[in-house]
């Protein structure tokens, strides 16, 4: 199966100013992304905070950042919702909008059973011809799709890729072998792109990459080119600001480094809270000694 796109698409943050969505910022940010390399950005996914926009500003991020890439490179659209027919709506829009495909995540808080989430993914990839990437990640949603449920959401062929954020290695990896030709596969932990990779999977959905875009995407071609001790090498030396990047809820820590390096305010929406100090102090810390400019 053709990918939409190998090595890194970063899950770009959605900057804030006054309790509003920060345009200039949000463009600057697409613009440097591009610049540093990466190979797709993903808009309104789980970094981006969806969950505290309303519906209209989560269009309308997928919009602006549609119409800044102007096709430069692949632009994913954060779609998923516990509604099936809510998520099938974001997805025509999307479509309409310009995007090249769909990030559904698994429904969240009705906890459907394996069945149901067969059924989910079905209606979305049967609605609209934007493609569709399952995003499985259960420490988030309370629920996990199992390997035999994921071999037959992928045989649907406008289902094209899998983002896997377990940090369940294994099953990633039966995942994998049971889907075979069928899917193209992302990670979906910074600090699993090196192991995942040398097992077969394509690349990375980061957030890492907000902060560190160029060395994020080099880490990811070096593994599809097969020079993994030069991945192994950027992957830990990356290791302590990949783990201060979570050591509080996503997107905390990446909101608060961005705004360190001036890229963004450090402003998040409720029940959101900024960072706890000693938890900054540590993340600062992991920056400065990847020589980044923390500007504080």
């Amino acid at each position: 199966m053709d990918a939409l796109f190998r090595g890194c698409g970063t899950a770009l943050i959605t900057p804030f100013k006054n309790g509003e969505v920060d345009y200039p910022a949000l463009d600057a940010l697409v613009e440097s992304q591009i610049a540093a390399g990466v190979d797709a950005l993903i808009a309104a996914g789980t970094t981006g905070e969806p969950a505290t926009m309303t519906w209209q500003e989560h269009l309308d991020v997928i919009r602006r950042v549609v119409d800044v890439v102007a096709h430069r490179v692949p632009v994913i659209a954060g779609t998923g919702s516990n509604c099936t027919r809510e998520a099938v709506d974001a997805a025509r829009q999307s479509k309409e909008f310009g995007a090249d495909a769909q990030l559904v995540v698994t429904p969240y808080y009705n906890k459907t059973s394996q069945e149901g989430l067969v059924a989910h993914f079905y209606a979305i990839a049967d609605a609209a011809t934007l493609p569709v990437i399952v995003y499985n990640v259960p420490s988030r949603t309370g629920i996990n799709i199992g390997p035999e449920a994921l071999r037959e959401i992928c045989l649907h062929p406008n289902i094209v890729a899998v983002k896997e954020a377990s940090s369940d290695v294994g099953q990633a990896l039966e995942k994998l072998r049971v889907v075979g030709e069928n899917a193209v596969f992302y990670c979906g932990n910074d600090d699993l792109v090196v192991p995942t990779m040398a097992c077969g999977f394509q690349g990375v959905i980061s957030v890492l990459s907000n902060v560190m875009p160029a060395e994020t995407t080099r880490m990811a071609h070096c593994m599809l080119r097969g020079e993994n001790r030069e991945g192994a090498a950027l992957q830990m030396r990356m290791l302590p600001l990949i783990n201060a990047l979570f050591c509080e809820t996503s997107p905390i820590p990446v909101k608060a480094a961005m705004a360190a390096l001036g890229l963004c305010e450090d402003e998040l929406r409720l029940p959101l809270v900024p960072m706890q100090p000693k938890n900054r102090e540590r993340l600062y810390a992991a920056m400065r000694a990847l020589d980044l400019p923390v500007r504080v």
